[in-house]
């Protein structure tokens, strides 16, 4: 008796999907969930408006004051951001070295009764000194002491002297704030970026935090058309070398106001009651310059959002500390309304709202709950 041969069992569709690798799926714009403006809003209730979209609360994570005295940033926050400032982070950049000490001293016993809560005082440290062999007394004071106090310093390039110190700082379980002032527009400047982050973190003791400054938004050219730049190599490579960066996890990003030569132009504070018509008000007053601006500050946040995420990039009002006496100065409360509606405008929730204007910069600098 003969036998007779059964077809073979299909494979099944995942077994082939497999063997072809996992399928590349597109990308979707923001837009592309936005519901459709039309009259089901019943079905489709539209995302808030960027006016209605505010922070609960603020925390400055960069201000400049070098001789501690808030009155110059307190006049330029406006009542917007003034009327919610829960605490700063304030920056002695300027300050001459012999003066550091009293100035810390003087904060620090100053600091309870303070009408503005200071979460921490960034102190000068330089890293093309190295590792100190006799650190200050501030550097050595009690750990637990209010504010506590962080580190400030500016890279320009890797060298072994500011690996060590960047290390020492680390491994002393410093946060230190980085100005980047490496040249961005050449690879060589974020290459020298990298080494310097890889090498200073190899130890397994360095448990301080990284705060980069100046590369949210990066240096930029207004005269380059933002439809140049989205397809220059310059914007390629700031989306691939932000993507690497945040590989380093005790690594974060600060908003600050942007090195393009210009100050941060003004634009109108929301009125308060979010209705079409005071939108549209706010359409009509606001310049066409900073509208300008917040499509290119736009184009920053989103690769640095998809690498890092809303919980390490916080807000800060100063501009990067070397850049205070070459570029026009920015006043606090235009930059935070500039800065706001620029997140707000990329449909984000409430919840990252806050925590970019305020439960970021507390939980990198220490404050309380």
């Amino acid at each position: 008796m003969s036998t007779v041969a059964l077809p073979p069992t299909p494979k099944s569709p995942s077994v082939g999907a497999r063997r072809k690798g996992p399928k590349q799926l597109p990308k979707l714009p923001l837009s592309a969930f936005t519901p459709p403006n039309t009259g089901t809003s019943e079905q489709f209730p539209l995302a808030p408006s960027p006016s209605s979209l505010q922070p609960e609360t603020i925390i400055d994570g960069h201000v400049i004051a070098p001789n501690g005295n808030l009155s110059s940033w307190k006049e330029q926050t406006g009542q917007t951001l003034g009327g919610r400032i829960r605490g700063v982070v304030l920056s002695l950049h300027g300050v001459q070295p012999e003066e550091v000490e009293k100035v810390v001293q003087d904060v620090q016993s100053s600091a309870s009764s303070s009408t503005t809560p200071i979460l921490a005082i960034a102190v000068p440290f330089v890293l093309e000194d190295g590792a100190p062999t006799s650190p200050p007394a501030y550097l050595t004071a009690d750990a637990s002491a209010k504010p506590k106090i962080v580190l400030s310093t500016t890279f320009k390039e890797s060298s072994p002297a500011a690996i060590e110190a960047l290390a020492w700082a680390l491994t002393q379980g410093f946060t230190v704030n980085i100005d980047v002032q490496s040249d961005l527009q050449q690879e060589s400047g974020w290459e020298s970026l990298e080494t310097i982050l890889t090498k200073a973190t190899e130890s397994p003791e360095a448990k301080g935090k990284i705060v980069l400054s100046n590369i949210l938004p990066p240096p930029d050219s207004l005269a380059l058309p933002i439809v140049k730049l989205l397809t220059h190599q310059l914007y390629h490579s700031y989306q691939a070398r932000i993507a690497s960066l945040s590989l380093f996890s005790n690594l974060f990003v600060s908003f600050l106001p942007p090195a393009w030569g210009a100050p941060t132009p003004p634009t109108p504070a929301p009125s308060g009651v979010d209705t079409e018509e005071s939108r549209e008000k706010t359409a009509r007053l606001e310049s066409k310059e900073a509208r300008e601006w917040k499509r290119r500050i736009k184009m920053y946040i989103g690769p640095t959002v998809e690498a890092f995420g809303f919980s390490r990039i916080f807000f800060g009002s100063s501009p990067s500390a070397p850049l205070t006496a070459t570029t026009p100065a920015s006043r606090a409360g235009d930059w935070f309304e500039l800065a706001r509606e620029s997140f707000a405008e990329l449909g984000v929730e409430q919840d990252a709202i806050d925590a970019v204007f305020a439960e970021n910069a507390k939980q990198i600098y220490g404050g309380s709950s």
